[in-house]
């Protein structure tokens, strides 16, 4: 359990959190909601106790441990496994079942056990730091953006381990669908205070324009009230015959709180420029390959036409080129063979990954995005810039100055600045918070051209309806006509299907391993599935009627945990038999 009590913390005079009060109870999973800057961050270093409030305490039960990631990644084993398996409990210390069984979640094949851990990306490296924490089953865990680093199948694969994770935790995740998914409660920060309920986002969100609503309802009417008692004390205040009431209606007034208006909270509202295009086909690409280093093809055979109204997305693992065929089909990067024929009347709106650093620092923001289209005069840049959120001085700030999201913001004003018919975004939500990302959608369902996006966010895929997906594999790239769900109900992940099978394998020890060493390994096992449907089965006792759902997703842990405990008892028969 955690509690913090009126916490106040500012920077440089400048107040973020403001009697942020709240309590994590026993098994809460718990989303925090926030625009950037709003402090999500700030509020896990407080809990962390890496920062000190100004005011306020942050109470744990003694021993409580909490897991989250370090900022500073240092290896110390030689190997991928070996680093992993320092996650583990000391008293699970020879369960390595478990690390491989992480790792092939999050990505990584058996193949690369062996590898030394510093040889992996940066990327990668987050996520076998992140693989540690999972395994080190603290009390609590705290996370912050863990899907920013992760591929669409390691996301999908977190979000099961966290639908299961029996004990507390605190997400904080830009993304909706993953966020309903794994947690109970929500809590947002939201003009500098914290607000705690159970349910899903659209419970939360329906609640503070509510009290958004119902606040200013009210300081309205005191203001009514207030205007008409001070015009009656100013009018009857010098009557003697009128003194008495005058009086007393002073003293009512006196009474009478003062509600601070509400500042407004600037949101992403725009919608992109069309360019008119009255044929059909835009672009064709025509058997395209392409590699990096002439030897593996990261794009092999790929063909593909493009119609005005198409929204297609493009899919898959990292490192499977999903980010070089958008380049490809953008005319971004020429093919090694193949071509890529772009109608005349195509006018191209290209958001990449590597944009971002291709902006001049040296730029205001309203520069740049003037530089997007020249034709533009200022009152026009400038009301892009406000539709970006860089309202009045904010759209003079230098681009040197910004945050990640921030400069998401300028490129996207650069695309709007200048009419196009088709659009290509790479990742475009990565830096964008909640309230940006709702307005992005919505412009590309709105959009009447066409758009192909690079995403590994569910809750993208499932908004907007897509026509057709390029599901890009690791040597191969298919198109499936249909929506994502039409894609999940008919095919379904291969990569997902495959890490069950080298899951098994790699339960299965090697045949020069000994049979006792395989025997502490089953046993160890079915330790850890007995105490996990016990667990499951309190949980159930304990549950509402109402929680119908989270009651289904409970009894399908157990049912899994059953066929593996099944599984590891007829196993450990057999085994028993070979000695």
């Amino acid at each position: 359990m955690i509690q913090a009590v009126d916490l106040h913390l500012s920077y440089c005079g400048v107040s973020i959190l403001e009697g942020v009060s709240f309590t994590l109870q026993k098994g809460e999973k718990c989303a925090l909601i926030g625009r950037n800057g709003s402090g999500k961050s700030t509020l896990f270093k407080l809990l962390l106790g890496s920062e000190k409030a100004d005011k306020g305490v942050v109470s744990l039960p003694k021993g409580y441990r909490i897991g989250h990631l370090q900022q500073h990644i240092h290896f110390t084993k030689s190997t991928l496994l070996e680093e992993t398996c320092l996650g583990l409990k000391e008293e699970e210390k020879d369960a390595t079942y478990k690390a491989e069984k992480m790792l092939l979640g999050l990505g990584f094949s058996q193949d690369q056990y062996e590898l030394a851990p510093e040889s992996f990306s940066g990327g990668y490296q987050l996520r076998i730091q992140l693989a540690k924490v999972l395994l080190s089953d603290p009390d609590c865990l705290l996370l912050d953006e863990p899907t920013n680093y992760l591929d669409i199948l390691s996301v999908r694969f977190l979000s099961k381990f966290l639908k299961q994770w029996p004990g507390e935790m605190i997400l904080i995740s830009h993304d909706l669908e993953f966020l309903d998914e794994t947690t109970t409660h929500m809590m947002s920060i939201h003009r500098k205070k914290a607000q705690k309920i159970k349910g899903k986002s659209s419970d939360l969100f329906s609640l503070i324009a509510q009290e958004e609503e119902l606040y200013e309802k009210t300081r309205m009417n005191l203001e009514k009230k207030k205007a008409h008692l001070e015009a009656f004390v100013e009018r009857f205040g010098a009557k003697a015959s009128k003194a008495t009431q005058a009086q007393s209606k002073q003293k009512a007034l006196d009474k009478i709180p003062s509600l601070e208006k509400l500042k407004n909270i600037y949101n992403l509202e725009f919608s992109f420029k069309e360019e008119p295009f009255m044929g059909k086909k835009m672009l064709q690409a025509n058997t395209v390959s392409f590699s990096y280093d002439k030897v593996r093809q990261i794009v092999r055979d790929f063909s593909l036409a493009v119609e005005k109204r198409d929204r297609i997305a493009i899919i898959g693992k990292n490192g499977y080129g999903k980010s070089t065929l958008l380049k490809l089909l953008a005319q971004e990067s020429s093919p090694d063979q193949g071509s890529v024929d772009v109608s005349a009347a195509v006018r191209l709106g290209y958001f990449g990954q590597t944009n971002i650093d291709k902006l001049d620092r040296t730029l205001t923001i309203e520069e740049e995005v003037s530089r997007a289209n020249p034709k533009l005069n200022f009152t026009e840049v400038r009301g892009i810039c406000g539709l970006m959120m860089f309202g009045g001085d904010l759209a003079k700030k230098q681009i040197s100055v910004l945050s990640g999201g921030e400069k998401s913001r300028v490129l996207l004003g650069k695309i709007i600045a200048k009419p196009c018919n088709l659009l290509f975004l790479d990742e475009p939500t990565h830096h964008l918070d909640i309230e940006s990302i709702e307005a992005l959608i919505d412009a590309i369902e709105e959009f009447d051209g066409s758009c192909v996006v690079v995403t590994h966010s569910e809750w993208m895929l499932k908004r907007i309806p897509f026509t057709k997906l390029i599901v890009c594999h690791k040597d191969k790239q298919e198109i499936f006509d249909g929506s994502y769900e039409e894609f999940l109900e008919k095919l379904g992940w291969q990569e997902e299907k495959d890490v069950k099978k080298e899951e098994k394998k790699s339960f299965e020890r090697p045949k020069n391993s000994s049979v006792k060493s395989q025997i502490k390994k089953c046993e160890d096992k079915i330790v850890l599935l007995e105490e996990r449907i016990d667990l499951n089965n309190n949980r159930l006792a304990e549950m509402s009627p109402l929680q119908s759902k989270e009651i289904k997703e409970i009894l399908a842990a157990i049912e899994k945990d059953q066929d593996d405990l099944n599984e590891c008892y007829n196993l450990l028969s057999d085994l028993y038999q070979k000695i």
